[in-house]
Formats: structure tokens, sequence, C-alpha cells
């Protein structure tokens, strides 16, 4: 299965402890050079605003700044939020990405907005955005093939006409969106597995062929850390289980910190709860743990590829990982 199967990478450009937060945005770039020497299939950056813990809030400026560092690995959004912006806008920055970067720029597009009430009040945008979802994501598509109505004699230069592959980010309702627009579902984590199985039958069952996807195209995301013992690759994982149990517990979303520090922490009892809890779940372990376990990941969600998400404070290590990863998909082909 993973000889069939694309493997591609997701950067948020988290920041760490004690590294301003430009490093972040440094470090994408860097590993995204890394992905393409790996033989990763694509490479793609996120949206968050006013999230403390991550420096990656203008995805398609970031996006550029991959692309120009790397020449062949494809470049994309993992997602740009489409409640967050008028589709117009996407439409002539993804044109503009298109245009310098031809047959490699990746349109990943999410229905989420602000992390916090104050952050959708500064966005101008509200929860009942998002359930435009559908709504903007096709008039989005219209502005690029030229098929848009509600604008007459309105047209987004330079994208109109362009063949920019767009996905649908999903974690569950979504899928349907994806199908009824015959675009390509990109869906996480690998943790929820039932209900990410679900999502997927509703997708390939519900899906109707388009101009951009014939048929139904899955690619699953989630956590995958490899090292040399099972040990090691679980430390991996500390620091991003901290930064989310924090975040349940105080509201902010923390920076990186470095694993042997948070498990020296005393941790309340609530604490303690979402942290192990945040562990549990992630494809992690030896090569051969790792192997076997995306092997049943594959089969079990009949993915076309696997985006992988992993984030940790301890940078070497992450390449490290990615590095096994890729031998891993080497030794199977």
């Amino acid at each position: 299965m993973i000889a069939s199967t694309r493997f591609s990478l997701l950067d948020r450009s988290r920041t760490r402890e004690g590294h301003e937060a430009s490093r972040a945005l440094r470090d994408t770039v860097d590993l995204a050079r890394e992905a393409e020497a790996l033989g990763f299939h694509r490479f793609w950056v996120s949206e968050h605003h006013g999230v403390p813990g991550v420096a990656g809030s203008a995805p398609t400026v970031l996006a550029a700044a991959v692309a120009a560092a790397t020449s062949t690995i494809r470049v994309g959004t993992g997602g740009v939020m489409l409640p967050n912006h008028r589709p117009l806008v996407v439409a002539e920055q993804f044109g503009v990405l298109a245009s310098l970067f031809p047959g490699r720029i990746d349109m990943g597009l999410g229905r989420s907005v602000g992390f916090t009430d104050g952050v959708r009040r500064a966005l101008g945008h509200g929860k009942e955005d998002a359930e435009d979802f559908p709504g903007r994501l096709a008039e989005l598509l219209g502005w690029i093939d030229g098929t848009q109505q509600a604008h007459p004699r309105v047209h987004a230069h330079p994208a109109e006409g362009l063949r920019i592959p767009a996905y649908v980010l999903a974690i569950g309702e979504g899928a349907s969106v994806a199908a009824a627009a015959g675009l390509p579902l990109v869906i996480g984590d690998l943790r929820g597995r039932e209900k990410v199985l679900r999502a997927i039958e509703v997708y390939r069952r519900d899906f109707r062929p388009s101009a951009r996807a014939e048929r139904p195209e899955v690619i699953v995301a989630g956590t995958v850390a490899a090292a040399a013992t099972e040990e090691a690759a679980r430390r991996l994982l500390v620091p991003e289980a901290w930064a989310m149990a924090y975040s349940r517990t105080h509201g902010d979303f923390p920076p990186l910190a470095p694993a042997e520090v948070i498990e020296r922490r005393t941790m309340t009892a609530k604490e303690r709860e979402l942290y192990e809890r945040g562990l549990d779940g992630h494809i992690h372990g030896t090569e051969e743990q790792v192997a076997e376990q995306l092997e049943r990941a594959i089969k079990e969600t009949g993915a076309d590829e696997v985006l992988v998400t992993t984030s940790t404070y301890d940078r070497e290590a992450l390449v490290d990982s990615l590095r096994r990863l890729a031998g891993i998909v080497q030794r199977a082909s």
C-alpha cells in the first residue's frame, strides 16, 4: 500500500520557545527544501490568525517564498480559510502564484474562521460565514474558470483560464462539500479513524465528477513520527501534545517547548488528562512500526496520499523523522 501512495508534508510554522517568530518562517522554507530533496510530492503551509504559537498568518505569501526556494516540489496551502477572504482576492493571489510557478501550485481551501471571538471580530467575520463555504467555493472556482456571473464584466487577472488544482480541507461535514463540488478531499486526522472513515465513505458515495476531478481523490492528514526507538518517536509528539493541552485549559496557544522541559512540569489533573490524550493514537515508532501503521491506515482509508503534519520543538529530530519516512517509502517501492 505504501508503494502506491504519495507522501506530502504540511508545516504549520509553529513558533518555538527561545526563538523569534521569523525563525519559524525560515524553518518552514528550510523544511520545504529538505522535503523536495527527500522526494515528497507536495509541501503545504497553513493559515492562522492571532495565534501566538503560529507564525504562518499569510499562506499565499509564505507559499511564494517556499516555491521560490524550491524547484520541483508542488507547493500550496493547507489551507486558505475561505470564510476570511473575498473569493476574488483569493483567485487573484493564486493566479499570481500559478503564473510565477507554473504547474506547481495547489489551492487547498478550508472553512474555518478565527481561533477566538476576538480574532473573528478583528477579521470582520463570524461563524456564520463558514456556513456559506459552498457558495464562496463555487464563486472562487468561477473566477478561475471564467464562469462566474455575479459580477458581470469583472475578471480575476491573472487567474482566469489557468489550471490551478483545488482541494477541500475537511474534518467531517466538509466531505459533502468536496463531493458536491467534484474536488479532491483532504481530511484528518488519522487518530479519529472511525469519524474519518465515515466522512470518506460519504465523500466517495456522493462524489460528482467534474472538470477538475473525474473520480474521488482522498488525502489523509496526520502526525507521523519515526525515530531509532519507539520512545524517541513518542518524545517528538510531546511539545505539540502539551501545547494543545495548555490551549484547552488556558485559552492561549503557546510556542512549542522542549520535550524535556515539558516532562518535568507539574500538571493539573485536567492538563495531564489532555496531555496524555494528545500523545495517543498518532502514527509513531521505529521505521518498522511506522511502516506497519501506515499500511493499516492506507488500507482502511483507501487514501491516495498521506499528508504528514508533524510539529515538534527539535527540528533536527523532525528532519531525521522525515528522512526515515522517505526511506520507508523508497524501500516499499
